[in-house]
This record gives structure tokens, sequence and C-alpha cells, in this order.
């Protein structure tokens, strides 16, 4: 153990460290992996992205994941089993892409692992008084570490929980170190399977700043494409843009509490499923399937912008920048820029020089820096939250 602790001491005093980012949302789309070099930490933080590629899973392994995914009752022995079975399946991911980018696992200094989330438990969500906010996620560090021969920084979500917050977004820590922008009020979206966003004060006040998720991004989208469509996803909105948007139906769905909860929130799948929008529409029949992809789509659009709008009141003159898997679907683009304040100006992730699909990976790398080389301060606050360093440290063996 103590070589183990006398080479992570050496990895934090280093100028700067080369770490993979490794981030699997709600969608399960595949393993994002992005290859960062990262200098310095806290304010000064400095990243360069040298690789970036998502590694697609197989159908068997999402059947597997979707087993305990989001739902009440499962197979607890599933669940434990699946702990290692998602852990081995990444490092074989890792190890796989690093021989193809031609690194060797000897040059990295940290693997930075989201973990795959199965089930995400805000109190206002579960309405049980006596227990605390609670997340999940799985794919064991100790299992990355070994197969790997990398030291492995996971689990971070723990520590937002201990000091008081949800155990989500995440996004705040990193956007903050790497995006702010003195004079420009920018908010950071990344629609995923759920939409967040973080606001970042232009005056670079961090107790102004605050993530926070506005509601179902793809996750109801994708929901539907594979009930009605047996498709994983609605690919360029080609399902959607063939239906129209049932106004009766959206309406009802927008008057659901969550939309009118103060910020920042959480939420998740298990709130936002198809049984949510049957029961909370009244539904006694499904409507026309490419109509009901139609009203999905608006209403992802309508519920961001609203978010957006709500604190927009207080900087007008801001910006938008996409990120997520949501970022490429044209429609929910369109109808996002009508609905959102004109005077707000819209634009990709890639306008600050980072890939829209690697952000998320991206700050997994920077919170796995925090850990290792920043200094923590408690006195301070940056979204509401104490400013704690995140993630378990895991050694190979």
């Amino acid at each position: 153990m103590l070589r183990h602790i006398l080479k992570l001491k050496e990895i934090a005093q280093k100028p700067q460290r080369v770490i993979l980012g490794l981030m699997s949302g709600t969608s399960l789309d595949g393993l994002d992996m992005a290859l960062c070099t990262v200098a310095g930490a806290g304010p000064s933080t400095r990243l360069q992205v040298l690789h970036f590629e998502t590694a697609p899973f197989d159908e068997t392994f999402k059947s597997e994941i979707r087993r305990v995914f989001a739902k009440r009752q499962i197979d607890f022995q599933h669940l434990v089993l699946l702990n290692v079975v998602v852990a081995e399946k990444h490092a074989a991911l890792i190890n796989e892409t690093l021989k193809r980018w031609k690194v060797k696992p000897s040059d990295v200094d940290l693997l930075a692992s989201h973990g795959q989330t199965v089930f995400h438990a805000p109190r206002h969500l579960h309405g049980l008084p006596d227990y605390p906010n609670a997340t999940l996620q799985i794919g064991d560090g100790d299992h990355l570490a070994c197969r790997t021969g990398i030291i492995t920084i996971s689990d971070f979500r723990q520590k937002h929980l201990a000091v008081g917050g949800e155990g989500a977004p995440l996004a705040l820590y990193g956007d903050y170190l790497l995006f702010s922008q003195r004079g420009e009020d920018r908010f950071l979206l990344n629609i995923g399977g759920i939409a967040n966003f973080t606001f970042l004060p232009g005056d670079g006040d961090a107790a102004k700043a605050f993530a926070t998720d506005t509601g179902p991004g793809n996750t109801l989208l994708d929901a539907a494409a594979q009930r009605f469509f047996g498709q994983p996803y609605d690919a360029e909105a080609r399902l959607a843009q063939k239906g129209r948007v049932l106004n009766e139906t959206l309406n009802r769905l927008l008057q659901y509490p969550y939309f009118q909860q103060p910020f920042p929130s959480t939420t998740g799948p298990e709130q936002f499923s198809l049984e949510w929008v049957a029961q909370t529409a009244g539904l006694s029949e499904w409507p026309d399937a490419h109509d009901l992809m139609a009203t999905l789509t608006q209403l992802t659009a309508h519920t961001i912008a609203q978010g957006i709008g709500r604190v927009a009141r207080t900087a007008p003159q801001a910006s938008v920048y996409l990120s997520g898997g949501g970022s490429h679907n044209p429609l929910l683009r369109r109808r996002l820029r009508q609905a959102l304040p004109s005077d707000i100006t819209m634009a990709p992730m890639e306008a600050l020089n980072i890939s829209a699909d690697a952000k998320e990976a991206v700050l997994f790398a920077v919170l796995a820096n925090e850990a290792v080389a920043g200094e923590a301060a408690p006195e301070k606050h940056l979204g509401g939250l104490p400013w704690v360093g995140m993630g378990k440290i895991s050694f190979p063996g």
C-alpha cells in the first residue's frame, strides 16, 4: 500500500496529470472516454482533450442493466453481480481503447469513473421523511484499478450527498472551474437522459452559481422509440417530425409539480417514465406514436426553456451552450430555440473548445484532478454546498 500512496503523492505534485474521464449515462448508449491532460487545480485548472471516443454497449449488456435500472423491485443478487460485471466491461473497453490510441496504461495517471447509475433517490422523490437523499452507481473502482493497472477515482456522488446535496448534478464543479467567464452569464445545458444546466454568473460569484435538473431530456423519447418503434432512439428526430404536438396532453404534463419546484433540484428516470406520461396525462390508450414523439420532444424543449427562463430574468444577456446526446436532435434544438427568450444566444459546446459529446467525461476528469491535487475549502461554498473533494481512491493490486 505504501508504494501506491507514494505514487499518488508523486501524481499530485506533477505540474500536469494525464486523466481518463469515464461517463456512462442513463441513456445506456456506451462508455464515453476522454483522455485529458489537466494542469493545476481549482480556479487555475487548465485542460486539454487528447482523445475522445464512445465505446457502444452491446444489446445484451444494456438488457442486463435495464433489469435493475430505475426499478423499485429487482433481483438483488443480480444487482450485486452487476457491480462487478459493469466494472469488468468498462475495464475491457478501456484497455481496448488505450491500445487503439497507442497509449500505455502506465502513461495514464488516473481513471475518473462515474460508474453506471441504477437508482437515484433524492428525498423529494422517495417521499420518506425518515430517510436521506441517496443515489447508487455501480461498476466497482477496485475492479477497474486491478483490471487496468491504473489508480481509479470513483463513486463521486456520495460526498455530495454527505455534505447535504442530492448527489446530482455534479457538473457545477467542473463547469465553474473550466468555463466561468467574466462578463458573460452562461448556461451550460446538457441534454442526456435527464436535462440539466449549470448557471455561471458573469461576475464570477460562486455563491450565485448552481446546477439543476430541469426534467426529462431523452429518457421519455428513448423509451417511446423503443416501445412503439423498436428503435433505440429517435435518430435525427425522424419519428417526431412525422407527428404533431398534442397540446392537451402536453399541457397536462406541464402541470406536474416537479416543473414548478425551486432550483436546484434533481430527478431521474425513476420519476419520468412512459407510465408517468400515461398517468399524468390521463391517457386511457396511447395516441398515435408519431404524435406522442412530437409531444414528448416539445415537453423536453419547453421544460428546459422554462427553467432557463426562470433564471434568465436576472441574466437577460446570457448564452446557452449545448452538450449531450439531445444536442444532436434537430427538432429538439429548433423547438428549444423557439422557446428561449430571443435575447439569449444558443451555441454548441464546441464554441468553448470542448466536444459536446465529451463534456461529461471531461468533467469527471476534473473532479478526479481536484480529489488528488485540489485544495478542498469547506468554508467556501459553491451551489449552496461546501467546496469539497469528491471521489474514492482505488489502487491496483
